[in-house]
């Protein structure tokens, strides 16, 4: 199937999986006001950010063909991205974290693609393409941190959820996309926030994806890098938000060093961070990851990995000794003494891999029903049956055409016909099938010879148990695109008008043509017909500081008298700065 979107070297290598969310970037959705905001947002963060940010932000801006006075077009930056194996693919805000984490794996940069409104223009909620492409892009121009984020993506995408943790993602999508929509409901917005504060209250337990979802907010969102006395900023929400990244630096919030106990940390995208982590170099975070990764029950396996796999209530894999690969919804495992799985069983369709490739055969068509089998030693025998040569299979009776009988050291017992077996490329069986085979363990019948032919995994141990298929093109849908889409915010007519303002301004200073009539002529409309409008104010008294207009100070008395509205009046004072600083 074609792909929706245009590809490149980088995207090119994406998985099918991830393209459903691929969205269109809606560059003619945004309006003049919201490039205005763009260009604020990005003056103001290049001014301050020059002296708090890691020295990679501003050279990386360039690197990643960044501009500061329009709002990027996606082609236009993977044009750049490409020169460091990178890519960048627009989205409809929050998708699912194993998505996100797993486009990270493919060093493909996932940018939402809406626009924060004027409302909060110091810091939204909501992801926006100024947080991911003016906060996450320039960073990975840096070598040591893009192969961290790579190798974050690698490890996060594999991690296990819980059953809430879905949950959890859609009330803050919900609510993100309603608090960014000046449109919407205050009693709407009133009751997601309060879904969120009670989910947020009764999580339970962390997951593996709660706990490295903390890990990635406490780094690629909100890190700071150097010592506690003396950091600076490269997390992504620090340096696309004008209110954070200043608030940050202030002795109120506590700085602490970075570690992996960052990871039972949580964290609430809708107030500013009481404290922040300080990793001393961007090598430091890949050894924290690697400290969490060896947790993880994709390194630890066991019993706990499968339980994991179950409690999720997604779909997941585990892994046995020999290699081979069980994909599926796990409903039960069955025990054994010192913590050993006995038995485990999936329901509904699963697949069968080795080394992330379905097994010719065991594809979700064959196990359409499930799929369960014993782990661990035979009863009386010390040879584990994946270390048994052909010999050694013959001498016990395992073999072709025999009816055999096999008991488990954990009590469960097989009865059947082998048929065939299924073995790896150096030999190593990993699967015997029987025919008219009874399947127990104590009085509970796990296999009746009705239910057709049965397939046993072989394996003693499980050493991986990972969120996910093992080959993602056993299942069609791995993971599902939220409902809950961002809605198109509608304008009144009197906003168009004002837009209109800031096209005519924008226009004009592309074009190098300021005229002073035409200048004052604006002002006097936005006086006299938008008010409250304060970065149109500014966008027009800077034209008229450069041209020196002889009605410069009366803008400037009206900015001044505009920030005795105390939400306008640091936003002011900073544009004010600003102008001042380029004009002196």
């Amino acid at each position: 199937m074609k792909p929706h979107f245009a590809l490149n070297n980088v995207t090119r290598k994406l998985p099918e999986h991830l393209h459903k969310f691929v969205v269109s970037q809606p560059y003619d959705e945004y309006t003049p006001q919201n490039q205005a905001v763009w260009r604020y947002v990005m003056r103001m963060n290049i001014d301050y950010l020059s002296r708090v940010a890691h020295k990679s932000y501003l050279t990386g801006l360039a690197a990643t063909g960044i501009s500061v006075d329009q709002i990027p077009r996606m082609d236009g930056m993977n044009r750049i991205l490409k020169e460091i194996g990178w890519a960048a693919v627009s989205v409809d805000g929050f998708i699912p974290p194993n998505a996100f984490m797993e486009f990270q794996a493919y060093n493909v940069l996932v940018i939402a693609s809406d626009m924060r409104t004027i409302n909060h223009i110091e810091y939204t909620p909501a992801p926006d393409i100024i947080h991911e492409a003016a906060g996450h892009a320039p960073i990975i121009a840096n070598p040591e941190y893009a192969e961290y984020l790579r190798r974050f993506g690698e490890i996060g995408s594999k991690a296990i959820s819980s059953a809430k943790d879905y949950e959890m993602y859609e009330a803050i999508r919900l609510l993100s996309i309603l608090k960014e929509n000046p449109n919407s409901p205050e009693k709407e917005v009133l009751e997601a926030q309060k879904q969120v504060e009670y989910l947020q209250e009764n999580m339970g337990e962390l997951s593996e994806m709660a706990k490295i979802r903390n890990l990635h907010w406490w780094t690629v969102e909100y890190g700071l890098i150097g010592t506690v006395d003396d950091s600076k900023i490269y997390g992504a929400g620090l340096l696309s938000s004008i209110g954070e990244s200043d608030w940050c630096m202030q002795d109120a919030v506590e700085k602490k060093p970075y570690s992996i106990a960052a990871a039972t940390l949580n964290f609430d995208i809708t107030k500013p961070q009481p404290q922040l982590f300080v990793t001393p170099d961007f090598a430091y975070l890949s050894l924290v990851l690697e400290e969490f990764a060896n947790t993880m029950a994709l390194r630890t396996g066991g019993l706990n990995g499968v339980q994991e796999v179950v409690n999720s209530k997604n779909l997941g894999s585990i892994e046995l000794s020999t290699g081979i690969q069980i994909s599926g919804i796990f409903t039960n495992v069955i025990k054994y003494k010192n913590n050993q799985v006995a038995y485990f069983q999936t329901s509904g369709p699963t697949a069968l891999s080795s080394r992330d490739k379905e097994l010719i055969g065991h594809g979700v068509a064959h196990h359409k029903n499930g799929f369960g089998s014993p782990i661990g030693k035979l009863k009386g025998i010390n040879l584990q049956i994946e270390d048994m040569s052909p010999r050694d299979l013959k001498a016990y009776g395992i073999y072709e055409g025999e009816f055999i009988k096999l008991e488990f050291e954990s009590g469960v017992k097989i009865q059947g016909k082998a048929i065939t077996g299924t073995r790896d490329l150096s030999g190593k069986i990993l699967l015997i099938s029987f025919t008219d085979c009874t399947v127990t363990y104590k009085d509970q019948v796990l296999f009746d010879p009705s239910w057709g032919i049965y397939d046993m995994a072989i394996g003693k141990e499980v050493i991986s148990a990972y969120s996910g298929a093992a080959d993602h093109s056993s299942f069609e849908d791995v993971s599902k695109v939220s409902e809950t889409k961002t809605k198109k915010i509608t304008y009144t007519v009197k906003e168009e008008k004002l837009y209109a303002l800031y096209a005519q301004v924008r226009k004009i200073r592309a074009a190098n043509a300021s005229n002073q009539k035409v200048i004052k002529s604006i002002f006097v409309t936005l006086v006299n017909e938008h008010p409250s409008d304060w970065l149109l104010a500014l966008e027009i008294y800077e034209l008229s500081v450069e041209n020196a207009y002889d009605f410069s100070d009366d803008i400037y008395q009206y900015l001044l008298k505009l920030q005795e509205n105390t939400s306008f009046q640091k936003l002011i004072e900073n544009g004010l700065q600003l102008i001042k600083i380029k004009n002196d």
